[in-house]
């Protein structure tokens, strides 16, 4: 792997065709806006060609309000793939069956029930939906979930069981990989369960359909733009985003990643903190030809 610095410390590819973004830890700053220095390079991708699709654990709801002034032409990953949007169309989308949700959900009260502290959001295409809301929980649920309903029962309420969830979101104000993950390993595919439990947070747990994650839609998107993983440049920072980091030879893990996470990366960006991804993509958007067409 090559630690980036300084922008010599980059390839120099003849070709960039696809740019994907992890938000949180990656693109977005300390205060968890996007870096005023990244809006031009979006237009300069646009002169280049060059398609950018964020990707992101957020609904689309918040990834379109944050991305509305340049929305025209980008894809919005959301849901940590389970979502996928381009100019307002459905490009695709997959769900929990919803007994399998609610058996999950009756799960994630009993764990509660026992002491862990923990919030669920059940997240649908249309709107999220939340049973627990105190400020303690909701002030961690507020910036992921523009479209958020709250409701007096997940299991009963019309809004959740007529919108199929694309994933189960869970909180915890403690480590999830200490908590969380453990709590739901008999449900996780890897110990032969139905559904895939993956860290996408300090205190976040989501719980996807079984095969769906950031990867397969680039993947996915790569195939509908004839783009190979050569002209793929991803950036990311947590377990959410490791398969969409073996999806491109241009791939960044951000400076401070869990080790798990840097060891399935080509290439090391400097911190968010330091508007790593700015510095990357100045770097390999210098030079591109505009392309017509």
């Amino acid at each position: 792997m090559r630690h980036v610095s300084a922008p010599n410390d980059l390839p120099s590819p003849a070709d960039v065709r696809l740019v994907v973004t992890d938000m949180d830890g990656t693109l977005l700053g300390e205060d968890g806006a996007v870096p005023a220095a990244f809006w031009p390079l979006v237009e300069q991708m646009r002169e280049r060609g060059v398609v950018f699709a964020p990707a992101s654990g957020r609904q689309y709801a918040t990834l379109r309000s944050t991305f509305e002034p340049v929305l025209e032409g980008l894809v919005v990953i959301a849901e940590n793939g389970a979502y996928v949007v381009r100019d307002g169309v459905e490009l695709s989308s997959t769900t929990l069956e919803v007994d399998l949700a609610a058996e999950l959900v009756r799960h994630l009260r009993g764990l509660a029930a026992d002491g862990l502290d923990l919030g669920v959001v059940w997240c649908g295409r249309d709107s999220a939906y939340v049973e627990r809301t105190d400020r303690a929980f909701l002030d961690h649920v507020d910036p992921y979930y523009l479209a958020l309903s709250e409701v007096d029962d997940l299991l009963t309420a019309p809004g959740p069981t007529g919108d199929a969830p694309v994933k189960l979101a869970v909180f915890t104000p403690g480590d999830p990989h200490e908590s969380v993950a453990p709590g739901l390993a008999s449900y996780d595919e890897a110990q032969g369960g139905p559904v895939q439990v993956v860290v996408s947070g300090q205190h976040w747990c989501d719980v996807m359909p079984s095969g769906v994650h950031k990867g397969v839609a680039v993947r996915r998107l790569q195939d509908s733009l004839g783009v190979g993983p050569a002209q793929t440049v991803v950036f990311g920072d947590n377990f959410n985003d490791v398969e969409m980091l073996d999806a491109a030879e241009l791939s960044f893990a951000m400076d401070g990643s869990p080790a798990g996470v840097a060891e399935r990366a080509n290439f090391t960006a400097p911190s968010h903190r330091d508007e790593g991804v700015v510095t990357v993509l100045r770097h390999l958007l210098d030079g591109l030809p505009a392309r017509s067409g």
